[in-house]
């Protein structure tokens, strides 16, 4: 069973940083590519940021040059650095990974979330 844990949330000031964490479980031998959705209270889960295994990367129009996001391959772990952060980046946000299953395609696998919170 692949897991996957988040770890980074918390409380910041506007303008502040924060780091999330996300490590799969280590029962893992190939990621196709994960990434990082939000959830504010009230709306829709959208996706901010995905890298895939070539390296490649997306970001939210809102998050363009204040979040980036990265990967270590060797310990399944993805990261989303926010900075400049603003009260409309609060939300949970929820890490994926999508990893490639025997009959072709892929299946996703979230964490379990956690609570981004900038104060004003």
């Amino acid at each position: 069973q692949v897991q996957l844990v988040e770890s980074g949330g918390g409380l910041v000031h506007e303008g502040g940083s924060l780091r999330l964490s996300c490590a799969a479980s280590n029962n893992i031998f190939s990621i196709n590519g994960m990434g990082w959705y939000r959830q504010a209270q009230g709306k829709q889960r959208e996706l901010v940021a995905t890298i895939v295994s070539g390296g490649s990367t997306n970001y939210h129009d809102s998050v363009k040059g204040r979040f980036t996001i990265s990967s270590d391959n060797a310990k399944n772990t993805v990261y989303l650095q926010m900075n400049s952060l603003k009260p409309e980046d609060i939300a949970v946000y929820y890490c994926f990974a999508d990893l490639p299953v025997w009959a072709g395609g892929q299946r996703r696998y979230w964490g379990q979330g956690t609570q981004v919170t900038v104060s004003s």
